[in-house]
Protein backbone atom coordinates (compact mmCIF):
# COMPACT_ATOMS: atom_id res chain seq x y z
CA UNK A 1 0.00 0.00 0.00
CA UNK A 2 1.41 3.42 -0.98
CA UNK A 3 2.34 5.61 1.96
CA UNK A 4 0.76 9.05 1.86
CA UNK A 5 3.32 11.89 1.58
CA UNK A 6 3.93 13.88 4.74
CA UNK A 7 3.08 17.52 4.08
CA UNK A 8 6.30 18.92 5.58
CA UNK A 9 8.36 16.75 3.27
CA UNK A 10 6.28 16.97 0.13
CA UNK A 11 8.87 19.25 -1.52
CA UNK A 12 11.83 17.07 -0.60
CA UNK A 13 12.41 15.99 -4.19
CA UNK A 14 12.79 19.55 -5.36
CA UNK A 15 16.17 19.73 -3.68
CA UNK A 16 17.50 16.93 -5.78
CA UNK A 17 15.94 18.39 -8.90
CA UNK A 18 17.62 21.71 -8.20
CA UNK A 19 21.03 20.15 -7.81
CA UNK A 20 20.48 18.46 -11.15
CA UNK A 21 21.07 21.82 -12.83
CA UNK A 22 24.79 21.27 -12.49
CA UNK A 23 24.43 18.39 -14.91
CA UNK A 24 24.01 20.81 -17.76
CA UNK A 25 27.61 21.77 -17.13
CA UNK A 26 28.64 18.36 -18.33
CA UNK A 27 26.18 16.15 -20.07
CA UNK A 28 26.41 17.45 -23.60
CA UNK A 29 23.75 18.63 -25.99
CA UNK A 30 21.02 14.44 -27.98
CA UNK A 31 17.07 12.63 -27.34
CA UNK A 32 14.60 9.85 -27.02
CA UNK A 33 15.44 6.34 -25.97
CA UNK A 34 13.67 4.82 -28.94
CA UNK A 35 16.19 3.44 -31.39
CA UNK A 36 19.17 4.74 -29.41
CA UNK A 37 20.29 1.58 -27.63
CA UNK A 38 21.21 -0.60 -30.56
CA UNK A 39 24.52 -1.70 -29.08
CA UNK A 40 26.63 -0.26 -31.87
CA UNK A 41 29.79 1.52 -30.88
CA UNK A 42 29.95 5.27 -31.16
CA UNK A 43 32.96 7.47 -31.70
CA UNK A 44 34.49 10.05 -33.89
CA UNK A 45 31.35 12.15 -34.21
CA UNK A 46 31.79 15.39 -32.39
CA UNK A 47 35.09 16.83 -31.32
CA UNK A 48 36.19 20.31 -30.49
CA UNK A 49 37.46 23.43 -32.01
CA UNK A 50 40.79 24.43 -33.40
CA UNK A 51 40.05 28.14 -33.39
CA UNK A 52 42.26 30.04 -31.00
CA UNK A 53 40.84 31.44 -27.79
CA UNK A 54 38.88 34.57 -28.48
CA UNK A 55 38.80 34.11 -32.24
CA UNK A 56 35.38 34.89 -33.63
CA UNK A 57 35.91 36.55 -36.97
CA UNK A 58 35.67 34.86 -40.34
CA UNK A 59 39.41 35.17 -40.78
CA UNK A 60 39.07 36.03 -44.45
CA UNK A 61 37.40 32.69 -45.18
CA UNK A 62 34.24 34.27 -46.52
CA UNK A 63 32.27 32.52 -43.77
CA UNK A 64 30.21 34.50 -41.22
CA UNK A 65 32.23 33.03 -38.36
CA UNK A 66 35.23 30.96 -37.34
CA UNK A 67 35.11 27.21 -38.10
CA UNK A 68 35.68 24.85 -35.17
CA UNK A 69 37.81 21.89 -36.17
CA UNK A 70 36.87 18.38 -35.02
CA UNK A 71 39.02 16.52 -32.50
CA UNK A 72 39.03 12.76 -31.92
CA UNK A 73 36.59 11.42 -29.34
CA UNK A 74 36.81 8.23 -27.29
CA UNK A 75 34.70 5.42 -28.68
CA UNK A 76 32.04 3.85 -26.51
CA UNK A 77 29.06 1.52 -26.30
CA UNK A 78 25.72 3.39 -26.43
CA UNK A 79 23.85 0.54 -24.72
CA UNK A 80 26.28 0.49 -21.80
CA UNK A 81 26.14 4.29 -21.77
CA UNK A 82 22.37 4.37 -21.39
CA UNK A 83 22.53 1.83 -18.56
CA UNK A 84 25.14 3.93 -16.76
CA UNK A 85 23.23 7.14 -17.36
CA UNK A 86 20.05 5.87 -15.66
CA UNK A 87 21.51 3.55 -13.00
CA UNK A 88 24.90 4.83 -11.84
CA UNK A 89 25.47 7.26 -8.98
CA UNK A 90 27.80 9.72 -10.71
CA UNK A 91 26.51 12.67 -8.66
CA UNK A 92 27.86 10.75 -5.63
CA UNK A 93 25.48 11.97 -2.92
CA UNK A 94 21.81 12.39 -2.12
CA UNK A 95 19.02 11.75 0.40
CA UNK A 96 19.12 8.34 2.13
CA UNK A 97 16.70 5.94 0.46
CA UNK A 98 15.21 5.00 3.83
CA UNK A 99 13.92 8.59 4.19
CA UNK A 100 12.91 8.98 0.56
CA UNK A 101 10.89 5.76 0.59
CA UNK A 102 8.93 6.86 3.68
CA UNK A 103 7.68 9.93 1.82
CA UNK A 104 7.27 8.91 -1.81
CA UNK A 105 5.58 5.95 -3.39
CA UNK A 106 6.40 4.41 -6.76
CA UNK A 107 6.57 6.83 -9.67
CA UNK A 108 3.74 6.71 -12.23
CA UNK A 109 4.52 4.51 -15.21
CA UNK A 110 4.85 7.49 -17.55
CA UNK A 111 7.66 8.91 -15.40
CA UNK A 112 9.68 5.68 -15.30
CA UNK A 113 12.38 4.57 -17.71
CA UNK A 114 13.12 1.16 -19.22
CA UNK A 115 16.41 -0.57 -18.51
CA UNK A 116 16.68 0.44 -14.86
CA UNK A 117 17.65 -1.89 -12.04
CA UNK A 118 16.99 -2.26 -8.32
CA UNK A 119 15.04 0.56 -6.71
CA UNK A 120 15.56 2.61 -9.86
CA UNK A 121 12.89 0.55 -11.60
CA UNK A 122 10.18 2.44 -9.71
CA UNK A 123 11.86 5.84 -9.29
CA UNK A 124 11.04 8.81 -11.53
CA UNK A 125 13.36 9.30 -14.49
CA UNK A 126 15.33 12.17 -12.91
CA UNK A 127 16.33 10.34 -9.69
CA UNK A 128 18.80 7.53 -9.21
CA UNK A 129 19.24 5.23 -6.21
CA UNK A 130 22.78 4.01 -5.57
CA UNK A 131 25.06 2.94 -2.73
CA UNK A 132 27.73 5.40 -1.60
CA UNK A 133 31.25 4.41 -0.56
CA UNK A 134 30.05 4.50 3.07
CA UNK A 135 27.54 1.75 2.27
CA UNK A 136 24.42 3.92 2.46
CA UNK A 137 21.84 3.76 -0.30
CA UNK A 138 20.83 7.27 -1.32
CA UNK A 139 18.57 8.84 -3.93
CA UNK A 140 20.13 11.67 -5.91
CA UNK A 141 19.64 13.56 -9.13
CA UNK A 142 20.93 12.38 -12.48
CA UNK A 143 21.61 14.06 -15.83
CA UNK A 144 17.94 13.78 -16.78
CA UNK A 145 17.01 16.36 -14.15
CA UNK A 146 17.84 18.88 -16.87
CA UNK A 147 18.25 16.73 -19.98
CA UNK A 148 14.81 15.16 -20.23
CA UNK A 149 11.64 17.09 -20.93
CA UNK A 150 8.03 16.73 -21.95
CA UNK A 151 6.70 17.65 -25.36
CA UNK A 152 3.02 17.08 -26.14
CA UNK A 153 2.72 15.08 -22.92
CA UNK A 154 5.53 12.68 -23.79
CA UNK A 155 8.71 12.31 -21.75
CA UNK A 156 11.64 12.70 -24.12
CA UNK A 157 15.13 11.78 -22.96
CA UNK A 158 17.64 14.30 -24.28
CA UNK A 159 15.19 17.18 -24.62
CA UNK A 160 16.12 20.11 -22.42
CA UNK A 161 13.78 20.67 -19.47
CA UNK A 162 12.27 23.98 -20.61
CA UNK A 163 9.94 23.99 -17.59
CA UNK A 164 12.61 23.53 -14.91
CA UNK A 165 11.92 25.64 -11.82
CA UNK A 166 15.07 26.88 -10.06
CA UNK A 167 13.43 29.86 -8.40
CA UNK A 168 13.45 28.38 -4.88
CA UNK A 169 16.24 27.66 -2.39
CA UNK A 170 16.53 23.87 -1.93
CA UNK A 171 18.73 23.14 1.09
CA UNK A 172 16.10 23.62 3.78
CA UNK A 173 13.73 21.23 2.06
CA UNK A 174 16.41 18.53 1.88
CA UNK A 175 17.35 19.03 5.52
CA UNK A 176 13.83 18.05 6.61
CA UNK A 177 14.71 14.45 5.76
CA UNK A 178 16.81 14.34 8.93
CA UNK A 179 13.71 13.88 11.10
CA UNK A 180 13.25 10.44 9.51
CA UNK A 181 16.79 9.20 10.15
CA UNK A 182 18.47 7.62 13.18
CA UNK A 183 21.44 5.79 11.65
CA UNK A 184 24.66 7.86 12.00
CA UNK A 185 25.96 6.84 8.58
CA UNK A 186 22.71 7.90 6.93
CA UNK A 187 22.74 11.20 8.79
CA UNK A 188 26.31 11.81 7.66
CA UNK A 189 25.32 11.26 4.02
CA UNK A 190 22.36 13.62 4.34
CA UNK A 191 24.51 16.26 6.04
CA UNK A 192 27.03 16.08 3.20
CA UNK A 193 24.29 16.57 0.63
CA UNK A 194 22.66 19.44 2.53
CA UNK A 195 25.96 21.22 3.20
CA UNK A 196 26.78 21.24 -0.50
CA UNK A 197 23.32 22.58 -1.32
CA UNK A 198 23.73 25.39 1.20
CA UNK A 199 27.08 26.36 -0.27
CA UNK A 200 25.75 26.73 -3.80
CA UNK A 201 22.17 27.84 -3.09
CA UNK A 202 22.74 31.61 -3.47
CA UNK A 203 24.23 31.06 -6.93
CA UNK A 204 21.60 28.83 -8.52
CA UNK A 205 18.40 30.72 -7.82
CA UNK A 206 16.88 32.06 -11.02
CA UNK A 207 14.17 34.69 -11.32
CA UNK A 208 12.21 32.85 -14.01
CA UNK A 209 10.82 29.34 -14.48
CA UNK A 210 12.48 27.65 -17.44
CA UNK A 211 15.81 29.44 -17.01
CA UNK A 212 18.63 27.06 -16.09
CA UNK A 213 21.47 28.15 -13.75
CA UNK A 214 24.02 25.54 -14.86
CA UNK A 215 26.81 27.92 -15.78
CA UNK A 216 26.64 29.83 -12.50
CA UNK A 217 26.46 26.58 -10.55
CA UNK A 218 29.55 25.19 -12.24
CA UNK A 219 31.49 28.29 -11.21
CA UNK A 220 30.29 28.01 -7.60
CA UNK A 221 31.32 24.34 -7.41
CA UNK A 222 34.77 24.98 -8.90
CA UNK A 223 35.29 27.73 -6.33
CA UNK A 224 34.84 25.23 -3.46
CA UNK A 225 37.24 22.58 -4.80
CA UNK A 226 40.99 22.14 -4.62
CA UNK A 227 42.19 22.23 -8.21
CA UNK A 228 44.65 19.34 -7.85
CA UNK A 229 42.97 16.98 -5.36
CA UNK A 230 39.28 17.89 -6.00
CA UNK A 231 38.80 17.98 -2.22
CA UNK A 232 35.81 20.04 -1.10
CA UNK A 233 36.37 23.17 1.01
CA UNK A 234 33.49 24.63 3.01
CA UNK A 235 35.18 28.01 2.55
CA UNK A 236 35.51 29.06 -1.10
CA UNK A 237 39.02 28.89 -2.53
CA UNK A 238 38.18 31.22 -5.43
CA UNK A 239 36.00 34.27 -5.73
CA UNK A 240 32.39 33.18 -6.09
CA UNK A 241 30.31 34.13 -9.15
CA UNK A 242 27.71 36.91 -9.06
CA UNK A 243 24.44 35.90 -7.45
CA UNK A 244 22.50 37.17 -10.45
CA UNK A 245 22.06 34.02 -12.53
CA UNK A 246 22.32 34.39 -16.28
CA UNK A 247 19.62 32.26 -17.90
CA UNK A 248 20.49 29.32 -20.14
CA UNK A 249 17.99 27.33 -22.20
CA UNK A 250 19.06 23.67 -21.97
CA UNK A 251 19.94 22.53 -25.50
CA UNK A 252 18.83 19.11 -26.77
CA UNK A 253 21.38 16.33 -26.50
CA UNK A 254 20.84 15.13 -30.06
CA UNK A 255 22.87 18.07 -31.36
CA UNK A 256 26.08 16.53 -30.03
CA UNK A 257 26.24 14.07 -32.93
CA UNK A 258 27.22 17.01 -35.15
CA UNK A 259 28.92 19.49 -32.84
CA UNK A 260 32.68 19.96 -32.62
CA UNK A 261 32.48 21.99 -29.42
CA UNK A 262 30.21 21.91 -26.38
CA UNK A 263 28.14 24.80 -25.01
CA UNK A 264 26.67 27.86 -26.68
CA UNK A 265 29.99 29.73 -26.60
CA UNK A 266 32.02 26.79 -27.98
CA UNK A 267 33.73 26.46 -24.61
CA UNK A 268 34.01 22.67 -24.40
CA UNK A 269 36.99 21.33 -26.35
CA UNK A 270 38.96 18.12 -26.38
CA UNK A 271 37.43 15.01 -24.81
CA UNK A 272 33.68 15.61 -24.59
CA UNK A 273 33.17 12.65 -22.26
CA UNK A 274 35.57 14.16 -19.70
CA UNK A 275 33.61 17.41 -19.78
CA UNK A 276 30.29 15.57 -19.49
CA UNK A 277 31.41 13.70 -16.39
CA UNK A 278 31.93 16.95 -14.51
CA UNK A 279 28.27 16.36 -13.69
CA UNK A 280 29.85 14.68 -10.66
CA UNK A 281 31.33 17.92 -9.28
CA UNK A 282 28.77 18.32 -6.48
CA UNK A 283 30.01 15.43 -4.33
CA UNK A 284 32.93 13.65 -6.03
CA UNK A 285 35.76 14.62 -3.70
CA UNK A 286 38.88 12.78 -4.93
CA UNK A 287 40.68 12.25 -8.21
CA UNK A 288 40.31 8.48 -7.81
CA UNK A 289 36.53 8.81 -7.54
CA UNK A 290 36.50 11.03 -10.61
CA UNK A 291 38.62 8.52 -12.55
CA UNK A 292 36.14 5.75 -11.76
CA UNK A 293 33.29 7.81 -13.21
CA UNK A 294 35.33 8.92 -16.21
CA UNK A 295 36.05 5.25 -17.01
CA UNK A 296 32.47 4.76 -18.25
CA UNK A 297 31.52 8.23 -19.42
CA UNK A 298 32.85 7.50 -22.89
CA UNK A 299 29.89 5.10 -23.09
CA UNK A 300 27.50 7.83 -21.91
CA UNK A 301 28.89 10.17 -24.57
CA UNK A 302 28.39 7.44 -27.19
CA UNK A 303 24.74 7.09 -26.14
CA UNK A 304 24.27 10.84 -26.45
CA UNK A 305 25.75 10.83 -29.95
CA UNK A 306 23.47 7.94 -30.94
CA UNK A 307 20.16 9.58 -30.07
CA UNK A 308 17.80 10.66 -32.84
CA UNK A 309 15.52 13.72 -32.59
CA UNK A 310 11.74 13.25 -32.43
CA UNK A 311 9.72 13.63 -35.61
CA UNK A 312 7.20 16.45 -35.99
CA UNK A 313 3.85 14.83 -35.08
CA UNK A 314 1.42 17.00 -37.06
CA UNK A 315 0.65 17.19 -40.79
CA UNK A 316 3.19 19.00 -42.99
CA UNK A 317 2.45 20.74 -46.30
CA UNK A 318 5.06 19.05 -48.49
CA UNK A 319 4.89 21.57 -51.31
CA UNK A 320 5.24 24.53 -48.99
CA UNK A 321 8.08 22.80 -47.14
CA UNK A 322 9.93 22.31 -50.42
CA UNK A 323 9.59 26.02 -51.14
CA UNK A 324 10.93 26.67 -47.66
CA UNK A 325 13.91 24.42 -48.27
CA UNK A 326 15.06 26.65 -51.13
CA UNK A 327 14.75 29.78 -48.99
CA UNK A 328 16.47 28.12 -46.03
CA UNK A 329 19.40 26.91 -48.10
CA UNK A 330 19.81 30.38 -49.56
CA UNK A 331 19.53 32.36 -46.29
CA UNK A 332 20.16 30.06 -43.32
CA UNK A 333 22.33 27.09 -44.29
CA UNK A 334 25.69 28.88 -44.16
CA UNK A 335 25.38 28.92 -40.36
CA UNK A 336 22.93 26.09 -39.64
CA UNK A 337 23.92 23.52 -42.28
CA UNK A 338 21.98 21.50 -44.83
CA UNK A 339 19.73 18.49 -44.25
CA UNK A 340 19.68 16.58 -47.51
CA UNK A 341 21.90 13.64 -48.38
CA UNK A 342 24.60 14.03 -47.35
CA UNK A 343 23.85 16.55 -44.60
CA UNK A 344 26.39 19.21 -43.65
CA UNK A 345 27.03 21.33 -40.58
CA UNK A 346 29.71 24.06 -40.54
CA UNK A 347 30.48 24.30 -36.78
CA UNK A 348 31.00 28.07 -36.74
CA UNK A 349 31.42 30.60 -33.95
CA UNK A 350 29.69 33.87 -34.87
CA UNK A 351 30.87 37.00 -33.09
CA UNK A 352 28.49 38.61 -30.58
CA UNK A 353 28.48 41.87 -32.51
CA UNK A 354 27.47 40.02 -35.66
CA UNK A 355 24.65 37.84 -34.34
CA UNK A 356 23.40 40.57 -32.00
CA UNK A 357 21.86 38.28 -29.38
CA UNK A 358 22.18 38.92 -25.65
CA UNK A 359 25.96 39.19 -25.06
CA UNK A 360 26.13 38.47 -21.32
CA UNK A 361 26.91 34.73 -21.53
CA UNK A 362 29.63 35.23 -24.15
CA UNK A 363 31.50 38.03 -22.39
CA UNK A 364 33.34 36.13 -19.67
CA UNK A 365 30.62 35.46 -17.12
CA UNK A 366 29.88 32.60 -14.70
CA UNK A 367 31.55 29.30 -15.67
CA UNK A 368 33.37 30.96 -18.54
CA UNK A 369 35.07 33.72 -16.54
CA UNK A 370 38.86 33.41 -16.64
CA UNK A 371 39.29 32.19 -13.05
CA UNK A 372 36.97 29.21 -13.54
CA UNK A 373 38.32 28.39 -17.00
CA UNK A 374 41.81 28.30 -15.48
CA UNK A 375 40.60 26.06 -12.63
CA UNK A 376 39.05 23.54 -15.02
CA UNK A 377 41.97 23.48 -17.42
CA UNK A 378 44.48 22.90 -14.61
CA UNK A 379 42.42 20.19 -12.89
CA UNK A 380 41.91 16.46 -13.51
CA UNK A 381 39.12 17.41 -15.91
CA UNK A 382 41.52 19.48 -17.97
CA UNK A 383 43.95 16.62 -18.57
CA UNK A 384 42.10 15.57 -21.73
CA UNK A 385 39.58 18.38 -22.15
CA UNK A 386 39.60 22.13 -21.90
CA UNK A 387 37.33 25.12 -21.55
CA UNK A 388 38.13 27.58 -24.32
CA UNK A 389 35.15 29.92 -24.59
CA UNK A 390 34.79 32.33 -27.50
CA UNK A 391 33.27 35.79 -27.60
CA UNK A 392 30.45 34.58 -29.76
CA UNK A 393 27.78 31.94 -30.17
CA UNK A 394 27.59 28.72 -32.19
CA UNK A 395 24.53 28.55 -34.49
CA UNK A 396 23.21 25.05 -33.70
CA UNK A 397 22.18 22.26 -36.04
CA UNK A 398 18.39 22.34 -36.36
CA UNK A 399 17.46 18.65 -36.22
CA UNK A 400 14.26 18.33 -34.19
CA UNK A 401 14.09 22.11 -33.78
CA UNK A 402 10.28 21.97 -33.56
CA UNK A 403 10.54 20.40 -30.09
CA UNK A 404 13.12 22.76 -28.62
CA UNK A 405 11.20 25.98 -27.92
CA UNK A 406 11.81 28.54 -26.53
CA UNK A 407 14.61 29.74 -28.79
CA UNK A 408 18.00 31.48 -28.54
CA UNK A 409 20.54 30.55 -25.88
CA UNK A 410 18.54 32.26 -23.13
CA UNK A 411 15.10 30.97 -24.13
CA UNK A 412 13.85 34.48 -24.87
CA UNK A 413 11.81 33.73 -28.02
CA UNK A 414 8.73 31.46 -27.66
CA UNK A 415 8.22 30.40 -31.31
CA UNK A 416 10.06 29.97 -34.60
CA UNK A 417 7.71 32.50 -36.19
CA UNK A 418 8.91 35.12 -33.71
CA UNK A 419 12.51 34.06 -34.20
CA UNK A 420 12.19 34.78 -37.93
CA UNK A 421 10.46 38.13 -37.37
CA UNK A 422 12.24 40.04 -34.63
CA UNK A 423 9.63 42.84 -34.55
CA UNK A 424 6.98 40.34 -33.41
CA UNK A 425 8.87 39.23 -30.28
CA UNK A 426 7.14 40.22 -27.05
CA UNK A 427 9.19 41.95 -24.37
CA UNK A 428 7.09 40.44 -21.57
CA UNK A 429 5.31 37.11 -21.82
CA UNK A 430 4.22 34.07 -19.87
CA UNK A 431 3.05 30.57 -20.67
CA UNK A 432 1.26 27.69 -19.01
CA UNK A 433 4.24 25.28 -18.87
CA UNK A 434 1.84 22.58 -20.02
CA UNK A 435 3.69 20.56 -22.67
CA UNK A 436 0.43 20.08 -24.58
CA UNK A 437 -0.07 23.84 -24.87
CA UNK A 438 1.80 23.85 -28.16
CA UNK A 439 1.46 26.31 -31.06
CA UNK A 440 1.73 24.07 -34.14
CA UNK A 441 1.23 26.91 -36.62
CA UNK A 442 4.05 29.08 -35.28
CA UNK A 443 6.11 26.16 -33.91
CA UNK A 444 6.69 26.74 -30.23
CA UNK A 445 4.71 27.54 -27.10
CA UNK A 446 1.40 29.32 -26.84
CA UNK A 447 2.08 32.46 -24.85
CA UNK A 448 0.23 35.33 -23.23
CA UNK A 449 1.80 38.68 -24.11
CA UNK A 450 1.92 41.07 -21.16
CA UNK A 451 1.96 44.85 -20.99
CA UNK A 452 4.56 44.99 -18.21
CA UNK A 453 7.32 42.86 -16.71
CA UNK A 454 8.24 41.45 -13.32
CA UNK A 455 8.48 44.80 -11.53
CA UNK A 456 4.77 45.42 -12.08
CA UNK A 457 3.64 42.02 -10.74
CA UNK A 458 3.02 41.85 -6.94
CA UNK A 459 2.19 38.13 -6.80
CA UNK A 460 5.41 36.13 -6.33
CA UNK A 461 4.06 32.95 -7.95
CA UNK A 462 2.83 34.81 -11.02
CA UNK A 463 6.00 36.90 -11.15
CA UNK A 464 8.39 33.98 -11.57
CA UNK A 465 6.41 32.71 -14.57
CA UNK A 466 6.97 36.00 -16.45
CA UNK A 467 9.74 36.15 -19.01
CA UNK A 468 11.07 39.72 -18.82
CA UNK A 469 13.41 40.59 -21.70
CA UNK A 470 14.55 43.77 -19.94
CA UNK A 471 16.46 41.81 -17.28
CA UNK A 472 20.22 41.28 -17.48
CA UNK A 473 20.91 38.27 -19.69
CA UNK A 474 17.29 37.90 -20.83
CA UNK A 475 17.28 40.15 -23.92
CA UNK A 476 15.47 38.88 -27.02
CA UNK A 477 17.38 41.03 -29.53
CA UNK A 478 19.54 39.83 -32.41
CA UNK A 479 19.30 37.00 -34.92
CA UNK A 480 17.42 39.27 -37.32
CA UNK A 481 18.23 37.21 -40.42
CA UNK A 482 14.58 36.40 -41.07
CA UNK A 483 13.47 40.03 -41.05
CA UNK A 484 14.32 40.47 -44.72
CA UNK A 485 12.06 37.63 -45.79
CA UNK A 486 8.48 38.15 -46.92
CA UNK A 487 5.66 36.76 -44.79
CA UNK A 488 5.18 34.01 -47.37
CA UNK A 489 8.87 33.08 -47.30
CA UNK A 490 8.90 32.93 -43.50
CA UNK A 491 5.85 30.67 -43.52
CA UNK A 492 7.55 28.36 -46.03
CA UNK A 493 10.77 28.22 -44.00
CA UNK A 494 8.81 27.32 -40.86
CA UNK A 495 7.08 24.51 -42.75
CA UNK A 496 10.47 23.21 -43.89
CA UNK A 497 11.88 23.37 -40.35
CA UNK A 498 9.09 21.03 -39.23
CA UNK A 499 10.62 18.32 -41.46
CA UNK A 500 14.06 18.37 -39.81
Amino acid sequence: MRRAPRPRLALLALAAVATGSLLSLGCGEAEAISGATSGTTGGGAGGTGGAGSGATGGGGSGLPGTPLEAEAQREGDPTAGYAALVNNGYVSCGIPYSAYSQVFGDAPEDLRLPGRTGHNETLPYNFTAFVTKSGVEVVGPNCLSCHAGHILGKLTVGLGAADGDFTTEPSGQAGLAGVLLSDPAEKAELNKFVSRLKAIAPYIKTTTIGANPADNLAAALFAHRDQKTLAWSDEPLLALPPEHVLPVDVPPWWRMAKKNAMFYVAGGRGDHARIMMTASTLCTDTVDEAKAIDAYFNDVAAFIRAIEPPKYPFPIDGGLAEEGRAVFESVCSTCHGTYGEPPSYPNLVVAVEDVGTDPALATGSSQFADVYVDWFNGSFYGETARLEPQKGYVPPPLDGVWATAPYLHNGSVPTLAMLLDSKSRPEFWTRSFDSNDYDAANVGWNVTVLAAGKDAEPNATTKKAIYDATQLGYSNTGHVYGDGLSAEERKAVIEYLKTL
